[in-house]
């Protein structure tokens, strides 16, 4: 069936047509909600992973997994109502980290302060995203490395699913080299890559949906997937996390938690922008280069991490993973609400979830990461000024396992080349100034010396 005949079966005068632009955006009701499942199940390891992380640094892991999804629930309607993009918002594996390692652990602040400069962050970020600062910053990336970017995330992607399916691992001679084909799990990836890939030849709508739930059945047949022992489970109590950074905003007087705070900010900043854009290339929301709505979209992502930083968790951020949804053909923000929705049920409903393991979500994260490389072919390749900032924004992702790092190189190098090839009037002064910002970035992290 045709998109357009889908599209006639929504009644233009329904509540979600109206809030959702369904058919002005050519999808459907169910297209919809598939591609918010697909979502979902994409990125719901957050749940666990978040609690785990966090929970090294000494915090609450029941609480964090209460503020996981809160602030998930919290982005992904903010993302639905307030933008209509079919992105999702849930906090970032990142900034966890280095929450964890590199604030609590390495330089030993207790992770109680460490939350206040969560909190100041965030409130600069909603700051700077009401003023549209945010939005101008983006609007003046050049196309070619909008391109990159999403082409980045696409290589970003599969290599996390490559990794997640057990088919690329550590290697301490060369980094990273070929898994073990001995480990059973890892066949239940090699599966869902075959089964999709032979559903997508074949033109089948929702073809990622379909291999996703494939490879779960044949994961829980065969005993590689272990079934729940329960499916019902409340969520743990917020009160340990929750407004902890409100209450130790003293410590904002010294200069090395303006030095966290300015970490998180840059690197929240980045990596969001680095995922809208390369999302929106995906679903062919761009217009003449640019973003509609961002402003709105910024402004969502800059709330959810306000409210995550109040309830307890680190900052939130557009997922990469809701490429998945968009793939299964979600074009507006009903599919970040159905995520939203699956994130409520996920509260009481949690231990069901451990059935959607890394080895069957990999499957559709590679498949995706086709998909998205597919913007490298709008690059002007032969023009070697634009050729290495954008292959350097394309690998720099996935090698550095970090959104933020991939478009750093393309930043400090794109003015420099622009210039020597005699194209100077042609940079933007943003792109100056976002050339300086990076090299404070860099230093502040222990990345340039010092």
């Amino acid at each position: 069936m045709e998109v357009n005949d889908l599209g006639s079966q929504v009644h233009s005068g329904g509540l979600l047509e109206n809030i959702f632009h369904l058919s002005e955006n050519h999808t459907t009701v169910k297209r919809e909600c598939l591609a918010g499942l697909t979502t979902f199940m994409a990125m719901a390891y957050i749940l666990f992973v978040n609690p785990s992380i966090l929970g090294a640094s000494g915090m609450d892991k029941g609480a964090v997994f209460t503020a996981t999804a809160l602030s998930a629930i919290l982005g992904c309607f903010l993302m639905g109502f307030l933008a209509n993009y079919p992105i999702a918002i849930a906090p970032g594996l990142g900034d966890n980290a280095f929450f964890t390692y590199s604030v609590v652990l390495a330089m030993g602040i207790p992770w109680q302060k460490a939350m206040a400069g969560v909190f100041v962050a965030s409130v600069l970020f909603t700051i700077i995203s009401f003023l549209k600062i945010r939005e101008i910053i983006i609007d003046a990336i050049p196309q070619d490395l909008k391109y990159a970017m999403a082409a980045g995330i696409g290589l970003f992607i599969a290599f996390i699913g490559l990794q997640g399916g057990g088919l690329v691992v550590a290697n301490k001679s060369s980094l990273v080299g070929i898994g073990s084909f001995t480990v059973p799990t890892t066949w239940l990836t090699i599966f869902g890559i075959f089964f999709i890939g032979i559903l997508m030849a074949k033109r089948v709508p929702g073809s990622i949906f379909y291999g996703l739930i494939a490879t779960t059945v044949l994961g829980l047949v065969t005993g590689l997937i272990k079934m729940p022992t329960h499916f019902i489970s409340m969520a743990p109590s917020l009160k340990p996390t929750f407004a902890v950074g409100i209450t130790n905003l003293s410590v904002m007087t010294s200069p090395q938690m303006w030095a966290v705070v300015l970490i998180f900010f840059l690197v929240a900043f980045f990596d969001t922008a680095g995922t809208l854009i390369g999302l929106a290339q995906q679903a062919g929301i761009m217009k003449n280069g640019k973003m509609p709505r961002i402003g709105r979209a910024l402004m969502a992502d800059s709330l959810s991490m306000l409210g995550g930083s109040i309830l307890g968790t680190t900052p939130t951020a557009a997922y990469v993973e809701s490429s998945a949804g968009i793939a299964i053909g979600g074009k507006t923000g009903l599919t970040a609400v159905v995520t939203g929705i699956l994130f409520i049920l996920s509260m009481v409903f949690s231990p069901f979830l451990t059935v959607v393991t890394s080895n069957v979500t990999a499957p559709a994260l590679i498949i995706v990461g086709v998909l998205m490389v597919s913007a490298l072919k709008e690059i002007e390749w032969d023009k070697f000024e634009v050729a290495l900032p954008a292959f350097l924004v394309a690998l720099g992702m996935p090698l550095t396992y970090n959104i933020s790092y991939g478009i750093a190189f393309g930043f400090l190098t794109y003015p420099l080349l622009m210039v020597a090839a005699g194209r100077r009037k042609e940079v933007n002064v943003i792109m100056w100034l976002m050339l300086v910002v990076f090299i404070v970035l860099l230093y502040v992290l222990n990345i340039l010396p010092k």
